[in-house]
């Protein structure tokens, strides 16, 4: 590890940066380097310009993918290095708004039925059942269960931990589950038990799962928790709820599920049927 890169790193962690923000924007950092063949140290801010426009016009990044690059490179010129350059304020990263894919009820209870392992299908129906983020479901620890007050302890994104009710259902399935795997620390554990169930592993079961179904929605894990909101809704929740329950920290984020609501679906057809009636 090269000097600069450990300061870098260590400047993250002071920042609290979780571990992905900060493998992504070392990546980003090391596109650069690679791109220039030098140090990112000796780059001007003319050369920092010309890389964006390559990314923009050349390779035609994505714009997530856009800010990941301008995020972590910003990060490294401003704090690590201590430049502050007015490229980064140029740079603007265009947002699409891209509506999140929402299975049915049925849907997500077919799919749960067919994952076979054990520890799997649980960790899977809990992120639904708690509307989790994949690493929030993963990291779950045993004593996060409060089967008194029917809670569990969710160690959310950016250090925000929150309660989510616990259902019933999921708290039996859970004892079941308990009963035959015996987990000591993580709810989920790895195959050896000495960490937690690799977000990787519960990724290509759910997708080999979605492929053997005869549903064609370009599902992913991160679809249950999309759709936990969306039924909460559906059946009357009101927004300010869910979004405390989803740990958002804008409500302009939980807003986009009033538009996948069935009951919105239902009357937006109804509405279009009669005015097209007499076409």
């Amino acid at each position: 590890m090269t000097e600069l890169r450990g300061r870098m790193i260590e400047d993250m962690q002071l920042h609290g940066y979780a571990e992905k923000t900060q493998q992504a924007y070392l990546v980003a950092v090391r596109g650069l380097a690679k791109y220039y063949r030098r140090s990112p140290e000796q780059l001007s801010a003319e050369e920092i310009r010309q890389f964006f426009l390559y990314l923009v016009n050349d390779k035609g990044v994505a714009s997530g993918t856009l800010n990941i690059y301008l995020c972590g490179i910003k990060f490294f010129y401003e704090r690590t290095l201590e430049r502050e350059w007015t490229i980064f304020d140029l740079v603007r990263p265009k947002k699409r708004k891209k509506l999140p894919v929402v299975l049915s009820v049925y849907e997500v209870r077919f799919l749960l039925s067919l994952v076979a392992q054990p520890t799997q299908r649980m960790a899977l129906r809990m992120i639904y059942s708690c509307g989790l983020r994949l690493s929030e479901g993963t990291h779950l620890k045993v004593d996060d269960i409060d089967s008194a007050r029917m809670m569990v302890l969710v160690r959310g994104k950016g250090g925000k931990d929150r309660y989510v009710p616990l259902p019933k259902r999921t708290l039996e399935l859970l004892r079941d589950y308990w009963l035959i795997n015996r987990p000591h620390t993580y709810l989920f554990p790895s195959r050896r038990g000495l960490d937690t169930i690799p977000t990787g592993t519960l990724h290509r079961t759910f997708k080999i799962v979605v492929r053997q179904s005869p549903i064609r929605k370009n599902a992913s894990i991160h679809t249950l928790r999309h759709s936990y909101a969306t039924h909460l809704l559906e059946r009357g929740l009101d927004l300010r709820a869910i979004q405390e329950l989803l740990g958002h920290t804008s409500p302009k984020t939980t807003s986009l599920y009033t538009h996948l609501t069935q009951k919105t679906i239902d009357t937006i057809h109804d509405t279009v049927n009669r005015l097209m009636a007499d076409l």
